[in-house]
């Protein structure tokens, strides 16, 4: 029996990454170009590109994985099917719910990755993601640029004659505290910082005028640190327990739930459905392996769909069990009573 396990696995596996890899390369391609066109809203460096590719890479593996269990446990028992193998192991008395038995456990296998990765890795992946994006939209806002008028930073409008690289030449900055009281600066040069989420504009050799109907001040300074003061918008990280905690009052999060669960689970709900079509004998049944594989996926998905706008607890429970109860009484049905 540990070689029959053996021997299953090795062709399983084969199959298995003769279809995942390619899957996933794929949808990798069109994550990529997705994170590209953010470049149109978004200054992004090549490095940054393969940091918000590695927050997809989660969601990635959870929409291929499914797909490629299907199309490999299939083509795994066509094959052994056609190669009369599956027959050779009948006649050695090997039944054929003991030879279905190892691709069981692989669909556990695989379903509690999946598992792991929808509600743990998937959130915390995605929070990344949202943050960085946040980040960078802020700062795409205090982008100052030379020779424009109009520009803001936080409550101070400010205008900036030339730009070397990351310094700024030649600024002036106004800002209006109330009604009777408005403020200039001027300075020769001056930068951006960030430290520590903090923005601040940083000014060096320059002059400061504050004005009211009564009398004007000035002040001359070596340096002047201004700081961002208007409203960031800013992203909360939440701990997994308490994201998933929010389905009781959350519908979106609920029926989020109720899709990874099913989605998850679809290597265990796919197998009696696929063996009751791939464990033929080749004399007398023909390979309906595609079809079987298109319907198999397309009722799976359409259920998870469902789930997702519809959904609730009870339904999940039954749509469950009716799969399961259906797959099994396919696979007693077409192989059982004759393997």
């Amino acid at each position: 029996m540990v070689n029959l396990k053996g021997y299953i696995s090795s062709n399983f596996t084969k199959s298995f990454l003769m279809i995942f890899l390619p899957f996933f390369t794929i949808i990798s391609l069109i994550y990529l170009v997705k994170i590209a066109t953010l470049t149109s809203q978004i200054q992004i460096t090549f490095f940054e590109i393969l940091k918000l590719y590695s927050y997809s890479v989660s969601d990635i593996i959870f929409y291929t994985i499914p797909l490629s269990f299907i199309v490999a446990l299939s083509n795994t028992l066509i094959r052994l099917s056609q190669d009369n193998e599956l027959i050779a192991l009948y006649a050695l008395g090997v039944k054929s719910s003991t030879i279905l038995r190892n691709f069981i456990l692989l669909g556990v296998l695989f379903s509690i990755l999946l598992l792991a990765i929808s509600f743990l890795a998937m959130p915390l992946s995605k929070q990344y993601y949202k943050s960085f994006k946040n980040e960078k939209k802020a700062e795409v806002k205090l982008n100052i640029l030379a020779g424009e008028l109009g520009q803001k930073f936080g409550d101070y409008y400010i205008y900036v004659a030339k730009k070397d690289k990351n310094t700024l030449r030649n600024i002036v900055i106004y800002n209006r505290t109330d009604k009777k009281n408005e403020q200039f600066f001027s300075a020769k040069s001056g930068k951006i910082k960030h430290k520590q989420g903090v923005i601040s504009l940083y000014l060096e050799d320059g002059y400061g005028y504050t004005y009211s109907n009564k009398k004007l001040q000035q002040a001359r300074y070596k340096s002047m640190e201004i700081f961002n003061t208007s409203k960031k918008e800013t992203f909360k990280f939440e701990d997994i327990i308490i994201y998933w905690s929010k389905f009781k009052t959350s519908i979106h999060i609920l029926h989020r739930l109720l899709f990874f669960v099913f989605i998850s689970l679809i290597p265990i709900l796919s197998i009696y459905i696929l063996a009751s079509f791939s464990m033929i004998n080749p004399r007398y049944q023909s390979n309906h392996s595609f079809i079987v594989i298109f319907f198999t996926t397309l009722s799976l998905y359409l259920i998870a769909s469902s789930l997702e706008k519809w959904g609730n607890f009870y339904i999940l429970i039954a749509s469950i069990i009716t799969t399961m109860f259906f797959g099994y009484w396919l696979f007693k049905k077409r192989v059982v009573r004759y393997f």
